[in-house]
C-alpha cells in the first residue's frame, strides 16, 4: 500500500499539492477578512435593534445527549493494511464519531480507538452494488465490467460501507439482517449530524464562512447548492480544494495504475486518501491562523460599530436605494419570467415529503406515550413506568425508531428542477429537514417531562393514566403549533437557496462594471462594514423575498399540509413551564420519591446507550449476535424485540408437573435447561421397596407419595433431639472401653448412599440444587441410635431409626 502511494505521489507532485492548496486558501482568506467584518456588522446591529420570529411553545433541552452514548458493539471491519477481516469493537459517542478498539475490553479499560471516523462528506450504504455504482461514476474512465467480481469479497451478506469521494472508505459487515439495518440507521444518523452545517452559537464566524464560501465559489461561476459543504470549516475547505484539485490528478494518474480494473480501482481510492489527508492538515492550519488574526482585530471594530452605529446604517441604506434603482428593472423581469412560475412546483415538492416526515415524528411521539399509559396500566407499578420515561427521554436520538419519520423526507425530489436552479443535489434539504424534525421531538419529549413533573407534584402521583393523557394532549397542541412554524421557516430558506443562486447567475455578468462605481458612496471608515457585493445580494433577495413568502401563507390554507395560518398566533398557555431552570429528571426518583445522588465528580459514571441490542434476561441470543452490552445499559427492548424468539424461552418457571415429565436429562444444552438447574423442582429419594412406592420411569416419585415423605420427615426432625441424646451416650461408652475404640474406628462408619440408586437432581453438568442436598441428607443417612447394655460397640446393622 505504501509503495503505491509513494510512487505515484513523489516530492513533486506533493509540492504541487502544498502550492495549489495555498493558493486556493490565499484567496479565500481575503474574502474570508472582508466578510467576517460584516458579520460582525450585522451580528452587532441584530443585538441592539433586537428581532426574531414567534415564541416557541415547547421547551428546548440545552445538552440532551450529556452522559449518553448513541450506539456500540461488536462487528467485522476489513483493514487495508492486512486486507483481511478482523473483529472491532465500535462506540459512537454523543458527538457522532464513530471510534473502533481491538476489542470491547479495550475500550472497557480506556484505552485510545485503533481509529476514529468523522461521518463528514460520507454516505452509508448497505449493499456492495450501491458501492460499485458510486466507485464507477466517480472514476469515469476506469469502469468495471458488469459481470466482473468486486475488487472487496465481503465475509457475510449484510454489509455496510462507509464511502467518500476523497477520504478513505470503510468497510464493515455484520451477521444478522436486524444488525445491518440497526448499523444502517446509526451510520445515517452519523452522516446526518455531521453533515447539518455549522453551528448557529457563532453568531459572527459561522455567517463569515458561509458567506465567504458563496462569494469564493460564485467567483468561480459555481452557483446553487453544495453537496459537499459537510463537517467543519477545515472539512469544508479541504473539499473545496479539492473540487478542482482532485479531477487534475485523477486525469494525471489513473492512466498510469497497473494491473486488473479492481486494483486500479482500489490503488486510486488509497491515492486520493493520502491527498485529502495531505490537504485536511493544511486547511486546518491555516484557517486557525486566519479566524486568530480576524478576532484579534475584534475589538477595535466592534468599538467602531458601536459608536457609529446610526451613520453606518444611513450610509449602507443609501447605497441600497441606488443599487436597487438600477437592478430592480431587470430583477423583476427576470422573477415574472423564470422564477414566478416555478415557486409553486418547488415548493410543492418540498412540502409533501416534510409535512409527511413531521406528521410521522407526531404518530410516533403518540405511539411511545400510549405505551407508556398502557404499560403503567397493565402493570400497575411505578418502576415500570420509570423505565418507560427513560427511554421516551431519549427518543429523538434514538436513529431506529425515527428511521420511520425520516424514511418520509428521503422521498423529496426536485427533479426537472436541478438542471433549471441549478441545483446539485436534493441531500442539503433532506439531512436540514431530518435534523429539525429531531429537534422537534426532543423539544416535544422534554415538555412533555417537565409538564407530567409537575403534574405529579401537584397530584402526589395519584392517577397515572390520566396525568399522562392530559400532559399528552397539551404538548400535542404545542407541537402542532411549533412544528408548523418550523416548517414555514424551512420552505422559505429552502426556495431561497434554490432560487437566489438562480437570479444572481443570471443577473451579475450584466452589472459586474457597474457595481464598483457605488463603492464611492461609501466613507472611508465604513467601507470594512458596507460592501457592495452584499447590498447587490440584498437587493435581489428583497425582489424575491416577499413572492416565496406569499406562496408560503397560500399553502398554509391548504388542510392537507397541516399548517397554521400567519394570523393564528398561540399565546404561551404556560407560563411557569418556560421558568424551569435546565434540569434532568430522575424518574426512578421521582416515581418511588427517593432521591438519588448525582456522581458530580464524574468519575466512573456510566454513559447510558441510547440504541440497545442487549436481550431481557433470560431471553436466548439471536444466533450470530455480535453486537456487545455497554457497562450501564439497562435491558429494555427496542420495538418489536423479542417477539419473534424461540416461544421455549419465557421466563415463567417449570411446573413440578412438567419438571416430572422430562425423562433422561442430558447436558444443558438450551436455556431452559440450565434455568431449570438455577431454579430446580425438588425431588425426594424414598428409601422403600418398588413395590411400597413405585417410582417412574425417570426415578422419581408421584406427588402423592412425595408428600409423604415429607410428612416422614417432619418427624424426624421432631426426635432429632432424642437422637442427639442418644449419640452423646455412644461417645461416653466409647470413652469407658478404649480397648475396643479402635474396633469402632476402624470398622462403624457413616453409611453412604448406594451407588445404585441415583439422585434424581444430579445430571451430566454437575449442577445440584442446595435445597435437595439439604433434603437427601435427611433421608438417606443412616443414624446411630444406641450401644448394647454392656456398652459394647454396636453392630451397625442393629441400628433402627424409626420413621
Amino acid at each position: 500500500m505504501g509503495d503505491v502511494i509513494s510512487s505515484h505521489l513523489d516530492e513533486g507532485k506533493r509540492g504541487m499539492i502544498t502550492a495549489r492548496t495555498r493558493a486556493v486558501l490565499d484567496e479565500f482568506g481575503k474574502v474570508y477578512e472582508q466578510q467576517y467584518a460584516v458579520a460582525l456588522f450585522n451580528s452587532v446591529r441584530f443585538e441592539i435593534e433586537g428581532g426574531g420570529g414567534p415564541q416557541s411553545q415547547l421547551l428546548h433541552r440545552k445538552d440532551p445527549l450529556k452522559d449518553k452514548s448513541i450506539f456500540s458493539g461488536g462487528l467485522y471491519q476489513y483493514l487495508e493494511e492486512n486486507k483481511k477481516w478482523r473483529n472491532r469493537f465500535l462506540y459512537v459517542a454523543e458527538s457522532y464519531n464513530i471510534s473502533f478498539y481491538e476489542n470491547k475490553q479495550a475500550h472497557d479499560r480506556g484505552l485510545q480507538p485503533k481509529g476514529i471516523i468523522n461521518c463528514a462528506g460520507y454516505k452509508a450504504l448497505s449493499s456492495m452494488e450501491e458501492y460499485l455504482e458510486l466507485i464507477n461514476s466517480s472514476l469515469p474512465g476506469l469502469k468495471a465490467k458488469a459481470n466482473s467480481s468486486p475488487f472487496l469479497k465481503t465475509t457475510t451478506r449484510f454489509p455496510l460501507i462507509l464511502w467518500h469521494p476523497y477520504a478513505r472508505h470503510h468497510f464493515f459487515c455484520v451477521m444478522t439482517e436486524k444488525e445491518q439495518k440497526k448499523w444502517h440507521a446509526v451510520f445515517q444518523d452519523c452522516v446526518r449530524h455531521s453533515n447539518n452545517g455549522l453551528s448557529d452559537d457563532y453568531t459572527v464566524l459561522t455567517p463569515a464562512f458561509t458567506d465567504s464560501l458563496r462569494l469564493y465559489r460564485q467567483s468561480k461561476g459555481h452557483y446553487g447548492t453544495w453537496d459537499m459543504m459537510c463537517g467543519e470549516p477545515p472539512q469544508i475547505l479541504a473539499n473545496l480544494v479539492m473540487e478542482t484539485l482532485h479531477p487534475e490528478l485523477r486525469d494525471l494518474i489513473v492512466p498510469r495504475l497497473k494491473g486488473k480494473t479492481q486494483q486500479r480501482q482500489r490503488n486510486w481510492m488509497l491515492i486520493s486518501d493520502a491527498v485529502y489527508r495531505q490537504v485536511l492538515s493544511q486547511t486546518r492550519a491555516r484557517y486557525e491562523a486566519l479566524v486568530q488574526v480576524c478576532e484579534g482585530q475584534r475589538p477595535l471594530m466592534e468599538a467602531s460599530l458601536r459608536t457609529d452605529m446610526d451613520q453606518i446604517i444611513t450610509s449602507k441604506e443609501h447605497v441600497f436605494g441606488k443599487i436597487r434603482a438600477l437592478v430592480s428593472p431587470k430583477a423583476e423581469q427576470l422573477k415574472r419570467t423564470n422564477v414566478q412560475p416555478y415557486i409553486n412546483s418547488i415548493l410543492e415538492a418540498l412540502m409533501e415529503p416534510t409535512s409527511r416526515g413531521f406528521s410521522e415524528v407526531r404518530d410516533t411521539f403518540f405511539r411511545e406515550l400510549v405505551a407508556v399509559s398502557k404499560n403503567t396500566l397493565n402493570d400497575g407499578g411505578k418502576k415500570k413506568m420509570a423505565e418507560h420515561m427513560d427511554r421516551i427521554s431519549m427518543l429523538a436520538f434514538h436513529p431506529v425508531k425515527m428511521q420511520s419519520a425520516y424514511e418520509k423526507v428521503e422521498q423529496l425530489s426536485l427533479e426537472g428542477l436541478q438542471q433549471r436552479f441549478d441545483v446539485s443535489g436534493q441531500s442539503v434539504f433532506v439531512h436540514r429537514a431530518q435534523i429539525l424534525m429531531r429537534e422537534q421531538m426532543d423539544n416535544a419529549v422534554y415538555t412533555f417531562e417537565q409538564l407530567l413533573k409537575q403534574s405529579l407534584d401537584a397530584s402526589g402521583g395519584e392517577d397515572l393514566c390520566k396525568t399522562i393523557q392530559r400532559c399528552q394532549d397539551r404538548v400535542l397542541k404545542k407541537y402542532d403549533y411549533d412544528s408548523s412554524t418550523v416548517r414555514k421557516k424551512f420552505f422559505r430558506e429552502a426556495l431561497l437557496q434554490i432560487i437566489i443562486p438562480h437570479m444572481l447567475k443570471q443577473l451579475s455578468p450584466s452589472f459586474t462594471t457597474d457595481l464598483p462605481k457605488f463603492q464611492e458612496l461609501i466613507f472611508e471608515d465604513f467601507s470594512r462594514f458596507i460592501l457592495v457585493e452584499n447590498v447587490f445580494e440584498e437587493v435581489v433577495l428583497q425582489s424575491v423575498i416577499k413572492d416565496i413568502k406569499m406562496a408560503v401563507k397560500e399553502a398554509a390554507v391548504q388542510r392537507r399540509h397541516n399548517l397554521f395560518r400567519d394570523s393564528i398566533v398561540l399565546t404561551n398557555s404556560d407560563p411557569n413551564l418556560h421558568l424551569l431552570g435546565e434540569n434532568t429528571i430522575d424518574w426512578e426518583g421521582q416515581l418511588s420519591g427517593v432521591e438519588t445522588r448525582d456522581n458530580t465528580d464524574g468519575q466512573n459514571k456510566k454513559r447510558r446507550q441510547i440504541v440497545s441490542m442487549i436481550q431481557l434476561e433470560g431471553m436466548p441470543l439471536l444466533p450470530y449476535e455480535s453486537c456487545l452490552e455497554v457497562p450501564g445499559v439497562e435491558g429494555i427492548p427496542e420495538e418489536n424485540e423479542g417477539q419473534d424468539e424461540d416461544p421455549g424461552s419465557s421466563d415463567e418457571p417449570c411446573t413440578p408437573t412438567e419438571s416430572a415429565s422430562i425423562k433422561n436429562p442430558e447436558s444443558p444444552d438450551s436455556v431452559q435447561e440450565i434455568r431449570a438447574l438455577i431454579n430446580p423442582v425438588v425431588e425426594v429419594v424414598v428409601p422403600n421397596s418398588e413395590k411400597e412406592n413405585p417410582l417412574l420411569t425417570n426415578g422419581t416419585v408421584e406427588l402423592e407419595e412425595v408428600e409423604e415423605v415429607t410428612t416422614r420427615i417432619k418427624e424426624v426432625k421432631e426426635n432429632v433431639s432424642a437422637i442427639e441424646s442418644a449419640i452423646q451416650e455412644i461417645e461416653i461408652a466409647v470413652q469407658e472401653n478404649d480397648s475396643e475404640l479402635l474396633a469402632v474406628d476402624s470398622d462403624v462408619e457413616i453409611a453412604q448412599p448406594s451407588t445404585d440408586s441415583k439422585p434424581h437432581n444430579y445430571d451430566d453438568s454437575g449442577f445440584q440444587s442446595p435445597s435437595n442436598e439439604a433434603a437427601e441428607e435427611e433421608v438417606s443417612q443412616p443414624i446411630t441410635e444406641q450401644l448394647d447394655a454392656e456398652g459394647d460397640a454396636a453392630d451397625p446393622d442393629h441400628i433402627v431409626v424409626a420413621l
